[in-house]
């Protein structure tokens, strides 16, 4: 399974927090936060794909990403803060008030690993809860859950059954076309 090359020491996962907040705060005042990457360290420039996930009052605010690295970890941070509070089709756009009762997470994903089965009793078999993220493919049909959707799911049958459906797919939708990746996150705080 692919692990996080490099663990990010306290002081990035520090600023990539700051980051993703002020990149919010700028989208607050109508503007959008400019990134360069150069002004970084190098373990923050490096490409890098993330989730930003965003509660307020221990609710779910705001949850968006990407699955592959397409931009440096700090420009995919900034981006995907601005996105999960003002771009999140299922929330409306983040207010000054929730802004001050905001918890911001960050989930920096390994690149995907394909995982080889022939029936859906071989993948729930090679499932780590917990730790796994997993990307379902059929066709057109994608969707993800981070690891820490496990918290919510613990069982490995449940775990599949819903993120097919948030795939698009019905619970119980198997096929030898189905394709499954799994990844890891490093998870700032």
């Amino acid at each position: 399974m692919n692990n996080i090359s490099s663990a990010l020491a306290p002081p990035h996962k520090q600023q990539l927090l700051q980051l993703a907040g002020e990149s919010i705060k700028k989208g607050l005042r109508g503007e959008t936060l400019s990134v360069r990457a150069t002004d970084y360290p190098q373990p923050l420039r490096v490409l890098r794909a993330t989730f930003v996930t965003l509660h307020v009052d221990a609710s779910l605010r705001g949850c968006i990403g990407t699955l592959e690295a397409h931009q440096t970890l700090v420009q995919d941070v900034a981006s995907n803060a601005f996105s999960a509070a003002f771009r999140d089709p299922r929330f409306s756009a983040l207010t000054w008030t929730e802004y001050e009762r905001l918890d911001i997470h960050i989930s920096v994903l390994s690149p995907p690993e394909p995982l080889q089965f022939s029936s859906e009793d071989e993948l729930l078999a090679q499932l780590h809860p917990r730790v796994d993220g997993l990307i379902i493919e059929e066709g057109y049909n994608r969707g993800t859950f981070l690891p820490s959707v496990w918290e919510q799911l613990p069982d490995p049958r449940e775990f599949l059954r819903q993120l097919k459906r948030k795939a698009g797919l019905s619970p119980d939708y198997w096929s030898s076309r189905i394709r499954v990746q799994r990844y890891t996150t490093e998870s700032i705080p």
